[in-house]
């Protein structure tokens, strides 16, 4: 089992951000409801920003070059968590698309986006620099808002 890099968990984080704008463009072309469509739209545009954050992360360790590595436990945990979820991956994710037809499964499958993110992004924090934390937070911060905004909705759209 190899050893996970602190730039290896933020490029994973780079990744769960270009999925979440796919996802949330893919939502906006399927579901009918103008007020959904927005929603997607927006959280969208939210994921991108979160990505670009992760970028600049990723950049800064690049030029630090810090050599932090968790080796172990720890690093086999996170790489079959990153395995096994398919948030991760572009294939599972495509194959997952397949069952979102209408706005209601796309509600669903967002909202389970968004908490494993949440998750993930918990997961992280302790193993990248301290210094990017309060930015780790902010995601964090940013995605519950994010999932309760999408609970509410779908109760709307539910009733």
């Amino acid at each position: 089992m190899g050893v996970f890099a602190a730039s290896d968990i933020v490029e994973v984080a780079i990744r769960i951000e270009e999925n979440g704008v796919n996802f949330y463009k893919f939502a906006e072309q399927i579901t009918k409801q103008q007020e959904a469509k927005e929603l997607f739209a927006h959280l969208a545009q939210e994921e991108i920003k979160h990505k670009k954050i992760f970028e600049n992360m990723f950049a800064k360790m690049e030029k630090a070059n810090t050599p932090e590595s968790y080796e172990g436990e720890y690093s086999a945990y996170l790489r079959s968590y990153v395995d096994n979820n398919i948030i991760f991956t572009k294939e599972a994710m495509d194959k997952e698309l397949t069952k979102v037809t209408d706005t209601i499964a796309a509600f669903d499958f967002a909202i389970r986006r968004e908490l494993d993110s949440i998750l993930y992004y918990h997961e992280i924090k302790q193993l990248v620099p301290s210094a990017q934390h309060n930015a780790i937070e902010q995601i964090i911060k940013e995605e519950r808002k994010h999932y309760s905004i999408l609970t509410e909705m779908k109760k709307r759209f539910t009733k």
